[in-house]
């Protein structure tokens, strides 16, 4: 029996006082905030019926996958699709980056994106990974911990939207939770929650590319 629904969970704050893209560089886990988000997030759906849970490989997802893994009694999966974009501009203050001569040639399609991972490549892994968790999962409700980009590329795909975006216009805020249901044939999202909106204003690092 598949999944009743999937939750697209972020990852909490991460620890990065320098201000870098840190993309997939190693050594970046949450910060202390970062891990009560994630622990709220968590208990946001204490009582459901959460049978599988899913990270992307990278330690600030793993760290915020352990307190539902913790609450729920389960194992986490990990799954490389779930990871975060390539992005030219990991290890670099991004601000700085853009003022710099040498990166312009990076930055003349961002419909598409130029300096990274393209769209329609995220599409493609993420919803791979979502209808695996769907239909992998013994009925309840599958969580997976991911990325603010790969998941605001799902949401606008199955709201049927172009996937060029201004990154500004993103919603999807730190431990954040988009849920999808399969109906009629196709994904659709049926709910957005910010369980931990009352730390967000205390958040040094939005963590968003």
């Amino acid at each position: 029996m598949p999944a009743d629904l999937v939750h697209l969970v972020r990852h909490g704050e991460v620890h990065n006082p320098d201000r870098i893209l840190y993309g997939r560089l190693e050594g970046f886990g949450l910060s202390e905030l970062g891990h009560r988000m994630a622990a709220i997030a968590a208990e946001s759906l204490q009582g459901r019926p959460v049978t599988s849970l899913v990270a992307s490989p990278l330690q600030r997802t793993q760290e915020s996958a352990a307190p539902w893994a913790a609450r729920f009694g389960l194992d986490v999966r990990l799954d490389e699709r779930l990871i975060e974009p390539h992005n030219r501009f990991e290890g670099t203050n991004v601000r700085r980056g853009l003022r710099d001569p040498r990166n312009w040639p990076y930055l003349v399609g961002p419909w598409r994106p130029t300096w990274g991972e393209a769209f329609t490549s995220i599409r493609r892994r993420m919803m791979a990974a979502v209808a695996q968790a769907y239909a992998d999962s013994d009925g309840g409700e599958a969580v997976l911990v991911t990325h603010q980009l790969p998941i605001w590329m799902v949401a606008r795909t199955v709201a049927r939207k172009p996937l060029a975006h201004d990154p500004r216009s993103r919603r999807c805020s730190l431990s954040s939770i988009t849920t999808l249901a399969w109906r009629d044939g196709a994904f659709v999202e049926v709910d957005y929650q910010e369980p931990a909106a009352e730390l967000l204003a205390q958040s040094i690092d939005l963590g968003a590319v």
